[in-house]
């Protein structure tokens, strides 16, 4: 019995296709950022990028839970004194849908070059429409309730009357 340890110029990668509709977008970043690693591979290796390119589309229909949407900022620096620039999640939506995906995505990499090379494998698009069917994509499905579970538990209450200590 051996221990096979992968090299970069074995890797086989595939191409998946995640639809960001009515999808919430932190599960949507996980499922993606977990993919592009490599960490759906058995081989996976933490050292080397065994990842698979991952296209997603309709990012302008990718939701936010509770009051989030409302209340989450955006923040950039131009690099000029004075030049943060803030942004909501409102409209960062309606300008540019795709960086909220990639900003969410990214982040869930590592920080480093190799992090910033399993980025690059990340292609992001506002509508249903991709140009990369050349490469035959696989539509990636992965449960992702936006409801919470709702429990079926009975109310608990006393059949005999209730001892209470004065004290």
């Amino acid at each position: 019995m051996s221990t096979t340890i992968p090299s970069g110029k074995d890797i086989k990668r595939k191409w998946y296709v995640l639809d960001a509709s009515g999808k919430t977008l932190g599960r949507l970043a996980t499922q993606a950022a977990s993919v592009l690693a490599g960490k759906t591979n058995p081989l996976y290796t933490p050292y080397i990028d065994m990842g698979d390119h991952v296209v997603i589309i309709n990012a302008e229909k990718i939701v936010l839970t509770g009051l989030k949407s409302d209340q989450k900022l955006y923040r950039r620096y131009t690099g000029f004194p004075g030049g943060l620039r803030e942004e909501s999640f409102i409209k960062l939506l309606a300008r540019r849908p795709e960086a909220i995906v990639e900003q969410a995505v990214k982040g869930m990499l590592p920080k480093s070059k190799l992090g910033r090379q399993m980025a690059t494998k990340l292609k992001v698009y506002k509508g249903a429409q991709h140009p990369h069917l050349a490469q035959q994509p696989v539509a990636m499905d992965f449960h992702a309730s936006n409801a919470p579970k709702v429990l079926t538990s009975k109310v608990m209450v006393p059949t005999h009357p209730a001892h209470h200590l004065e004290g």
